[in-house]
């Protein structure tokens, strides 16, 4: 098979560096178009540690350019601002995975928690890039919206009980994350001293991650109970779950028959943790039965599963190809 020439709009940021370091060293895409809103650069210029590892330039982001470079497209540009290119990249026959939250809601949903949307048509047509949801649909897809990272560990941990679920009850969830998950703008919040030695939540009840997870899961909103913290880490999400359930099961057994054929889903037997999963593309999942109530741990890198990785088995998926073709699975340890 002949290379596919892919780009990246949207280059300076976190997510943007995972999706270039894995693109680099694909095997089947060819890295034809880097771009950034804010202007043409060089590529070790926008990131030092690229250094030798490629000479390819960032040019400002053009749609036309994009056309001429690219058969597919990563957007990791912030929300609101990906729909103005989604458009007329699917209009011109380029196929787009994007990292923003601008296609993952239906329309009323998500005016509600971000802002107007201009693109309801494309709305419609978009993929929700969960391959333990939606494998099949992936695979044809021409629009793909990325799924957060709270809410792909949060789906990916309460999924294989909801069945078990005693309807109606709260599904309540306790995440953390790293500062790395608010991206590379400065803030007071993720300012060096006040995250320091510390850790906070924010949001609670109220994150718009919280529809995103209701919706997937196919719950009301106020059954969710959802609340983020800001720990002192660089990378890595922990959710930890909780539910109520009925009737004589195995939680463990369930959950290993659940993600059986998942390739990036690991049942743990132990409590797992974020280190195990860091740089790569692993949900790791734990569970514990006491009486009716299920405690469910799961861990993903959230730059690369609740991001970019992700993005790239969505792609090859997309593509044609092998979910798995240049994703990393190997985590940083120690």
């Amino acid at each position: 098979m002949s290379v596919i020439n892919v780009g990246v709009i949207g280059a300076s940021g976190y997510t943007g560096l995972e999706l270039l370091k894995i693109l680099i060293h694909h095997p089947k895409f060819n890295l034809s178009y880097v771009a950034n809103t804010e202007g043409a650069t060089t590529l070790d210029a926008l990131h030092p540690s690229l250094n030798k590892v490629s000479d390819l330039v960032v040019k400002k982001a053009d749609i036309d350019e994009c056309k001429e470079s690219c058969e597919l497209v990563f957007l990791a540009v912030p929300h609101q601002s990906a729909m103005a290119y989604v458009k007329p990249l699917i209009q011109k026959g380029v196929k787009v995975v994007d990292l923003s939250a601008d296609y993952r809601l239906p329309q009323d949903i998500y005016e509600a928690f971000y802002c107007p949307h201009t693109d309801a048509e494309n709305l419609h047509r978009a993929v929700y890039g969960l391959p333990e949801l939606f494998y099949k649909e992936l695979k044809s897809a021409s629009l793909v919206a990325n799924p957060g990272c709270f809410p792909t560990s949060a789906i990916l941990g309460v999924l294989p009980f909801m069945d078990k679920r005693v309807k109606n009850t709260p599904i309540i969830i306790d995440a953390k994350t790293g500062v790395s998950g608010a991206g590379k703008k400065l803030s007071e919040t993720t300012h060096f001293v006040n995250i320091n030695d510390n850790l906070f939540a924010y949001n609670p009840f109220a994150h718009r991650h919280a529809p995103e997870i209701a919706q997937k899961l196919g719950v009301d909103f106020d059954e969710v109970n959802f609340v983020p913290h800001l720990c002192p880490i660089t990378r890595g999400m922990l959710s930890s779950i909780y539910i109520q359930v009925e009737g004589d099961f195995d939680a463990h057994e369930l959950l290993e028959t659940y993600y059986r054929d998942a390739r990036y889903v690991r049942a743990s037997k132990n409590p797992v943790d974020m280190k195990n999963v860091a740089g790569t593309n692993f949900c790791d999942i734990y569970v514990k039965r006491r009486g009716n109530l299920l405690f469910i741990s799961s861990a993903i890198d959230n730059l690369m599963r609740g991001a970019s990785s992700a993005a790239v088995v969505n792609a090859n998926l997309m593509m044609g190809l092998d979910e798995e073709l240049g994703i990393p699975n190997i985590a940083y340890v120690p």
